[in-house]
């Protein structure tokens, strides 16, 4: 029998991966790989900092980044079918891709622990049977604060924890999981992509470039309102309609299955002092992370730990109060663990993607580094205004690729910044295009590990969630052309 049109399914995000996998390999028969020569200057802070030296390309054609074998052959370079496990071997402890692959399991893990002790979910009807209206202040409440800590501190995996807690509250109310997501990570990234102070990303773009540090900010300030305004009417209207209509959303019956509790739950829906003395505890452990991200400026191996310490007392206190024995702990860390795992991996294998181009070192040759060579030669023959539109689509483009905000910065603002001069664009510009690409497409790319982190403790597929959020994409991105458009008119320097 024949099947219906409807019954054809979007590529899993595992398949969408590997054709893309197979596309950067190809490239690497086509493209010759080549590599830039790096040199130490003085920036305008009077730092020193070792960056890219944009004349100095050249192709290296013998380069064994040149043509990828299926298998690796030569222990230097990453053959096609070797992206699984190179990509989630990669990097370090600090960062993509091993770092943050056990980053979300631990943190999993941890929240696993967290909600098999019932303590939110008991935590949530309480607010609920007291709280009738909570909705109409939790969501645009959540929304603005997680806007202000990616604009502030670069707030981006952090995300992913409050989505753990966030996520069976939102749904409790009435809502979805991507509702729960936008409050959280999309907030962050509208934050991130708009900010003028984020350290992590303007800061280091702008130290770059040449121009003082954290300068332009009523600009920026400016473009922040703006973003987020529309970022928080977009999440309340689509809100409003999933809570009138529930099975609207694309999430409904993974949310069924997996945030809203059974009818035979055997933990009791009745809140009590263990339940006040757990949440209490989480509490603190949050408050704790926080503190240690803006006073010590904790990252990926601190928060993970603080996480598993979260877990770890949470779990001392439920063997105490009698609500859970010492196996169940246990289990609910691997169980926990066990549900992030597919995010885990997506991560890794993204990492392979650059791996197979030849890396995201600049001074090693790569396929990579060439498409950054003919991408920032190309835009030198355009106007002024069609060139930093160019430059905003190149750093949407490059982000795919090299998702890390000061990894993108130290590697195309030394390419952007002359280029910017020999075009007419002030370089104050340059580092707009830069922020504003870097931050947006976070929102939809699957090499994006907060993103998939996000959707994997929501339990959201990628490809639904791009059925979901490509047309929002769409509509900030031309925003975001509009605001460089404007930025160029009046000279923002």
């Amino acid at each position: 029998m024949q099947k219906p049109a409807n019954s054809i399914k979007v590529p899993d995000a595992f398949v969408i991966l590997f054709f893309v996998i197979v596309l950067a390999g190809a490239l690497t028969h086509v493209i010759t790989p080549g590599a830039f020569s790096t040199e130490t200057v003085v920036l305008s802070d009077g730092s020193s900092k070792t960056l890219v030296d944009p004349q100095s390309f050249a192709f290296h054609p013998d380069d064994p980044a040149s043509g990828v074998r299926l298998f690796e052959g030569d222990g230097e370079t990453t053959g096609l079918l070797n992206y699984a496990f190179d990509g989630m071997v990669s990097g370090s402890k600090w960062g993509s891709a091993v770092g943050v692959v056990a980053f979300i399991l631990i943190v999993g893990g941890a929240f696993g622990i967290v909600m098999k002790t019932g303590a939110i979910h008991n935590g949530i009807l309480s607010l609920i049977a007291n709280t009738k209206q909570a909705d109409i202040v939790v969501l645009p409440l959540m929304f603005l604060l997680f806007s202000v800590g990616g604009a502030v501190f670069g707030m981006g995996e952090e995300a992913i924890a409050f989505c753990i807690v966030l996520v069976p509250l939102v749904v409790a109310l009435g809502y979805d999981s991507i509702t729960a997501v936008l409050i959280t990570y999309v907030a962050t990234q509208i934050g991130f992509a708009t900010s003028w102070m984020n350290p992590f990303s303007v800061a280091i773009a702008q130290g770059i470039a040449g121009v003082p540090l954290l300068s332009g900010q009523g600009f920026r300030m400016a473009t922040w309102g703006v973003f987020t305004l529309v970022g928080l009417v977009f999440t309340l209207l689509y809100a409003r309609k999933i809570k009138a209509n529930p099975a609207l959303s694309l999430s409904h019956k993974s949310d069924q299955l997996h945030h809203v509790a059974p009818k035979d739950s055997k933990i009791a829906h009745t809140y009590s002092v263990l339940d006040s003395v757990i949440l209490l505890t989480f509490l603190a452990g949050i408050v704790w992370v926080i503190y240690g991200v803006i006073v010590h400026e904790y990252y990926i191996p601190q928060i993970a730990s603080q996480f598993f310490t979260i877990g770890v007392v949470v779990g001392i206190i439920a063997v105490i109060g009698r609500r859970m024995g010492a196996n169940d702990v246990s289990q609910s860390f691997v169980h926990g663990a066990k549900e992030l795992l597919p995010a885990a991996l997506i991560v890794g294998m993204a990492k392979g993607i650059v791996l197979v181009l030849g890396g995201d070192d600049v001074t090693t040759p790569s396929v990579l580094n060439s498409l950054l060579h003919y991408t920032s030669q190309g835009m030198s023959e355009f106007t002024s205004t069609t060139s930093a539109l160019l430059m905003l689509l190149f750093q949407s483009t490059f982000n795919f690729f090299v998702a890390s905000g000061s990894g993108q910065a130290a590697i195309t603002m030394p390419l952007m910044s002359p280029l910017a001069d020999l075009v007419g664009v002030t370089r104050q510009v340059a580092v707009l295009a830069f922020q504003l690409g870097d931050g947006l497409t976070n929102l939809i790319i699957p090499t994006s590990a907060s993103l998939i982190g996000c959707l994997g403790v929501a339990r959201i597929d990628w490809t639904v969630w791009v059925r979901f959020v490509w047309k929002f994409v769409l509509g900030l991105f031309a925003l975001a052309c509009l605001t460089i458009v404007f930025a160029v008119q009046t000279g923002f320097a």
